[in-house]
């Protein structure tokens, strides 16, 4: 209508464009911050999943190593105990053929002393 009218209308226009120039520009920088955000989650879960994945393989490799030790413990008591048991085998073999000579020495004497001593 007027001069003062028709700025009036060309400046809501105006300022409607900024206002949505000005929207345009916090949803681009909130999308910016939240994919910053993301970003940041991900490379710390990934960051936490490895060092998870870290410790699991500390823990199984720790028991696996225990008893990888625990195995050759078993293994040299197991040596140990074959060397002491052929150890005493050898001497109870000993043993019995001694108490068998000695049980052969006594036996010929008493045989002759009670053959003998039937005779007279």
């Amino acid at each position: 209508m007027n001069g003062k009218g028709s700025v009036g209308m060309e400046g809501e226009p105006k300022g409607l464009e900024a206002s949505l120039h000005h929207l345009l520009e916090l949803h681009h920088h909130k999308s910016l911050v939240l994919t910053q955000r993301t970003e940041k989650a991900k490379k710390d879960a990934i960051r936490k999943t490895a060092r998870v994945s870290d410790l699991l393989v500390e823990a199984v490799n720790g028991g696996v190593h225990e008893s990888f030790i625990n195995q050759k413990r078993i293994e040299l008591e197991i040596r140990a105990l074959a060397v002491t048991i052929t150890r005493f085998m050898k001497q109870t073999d000993q043993w019995l053929a001694t108490t068998h000579a000695l049980n052969t020495a006594l036996k010929v004497p008493q045989l002759t002393f009670l053959h003998s001593s039937f005779l007279t």
